[in-house]
């Protein structure tokens, strides 16, 4: 594969192989690809992420968001927090 570089891209390259950072431009396109590569898996996972809570919307799992929900989370929250400092208080390990 033959790549072509633009001029801002090469100079960009050259300035990591100066530093020692990578050993020549077929490290720097590697590199790329590889970071390409992760951020499309990353992609895929949060589209499927999407996907599986849009699922279970469809199913009724979800909660409506609103300040007294939120403030009920978060009470619920504390409540259960309070509840696991009890019995550790209680029952050291």
């Amino acid at each position: 594969m033959d790549v072509q570089l633009t001029p801002d891209q090469r100079a960009f390259a050259r300035r990591a192989i100066e530093s020692g950072r990578l050993h020549d431009e077929k490290g720097a396109v590697q590199e790329a690809l590889a970071l390409w590569e992760e951020r499309e898996r990353q992609r895929v996972a949060f589209l499927a992420t999407i996907d599986d809570a849009r699922a279970s919307l469809a199913r009724g799992e979800g909660r409506i968001i609103t300040q007294e929900s939120m403030q009920q989370l978060a009470s619920e929250v504390k409540e259960r927090g309070r509840a696991r400092l009890i019995a550790e208080l209680v029952s050291p390990r």
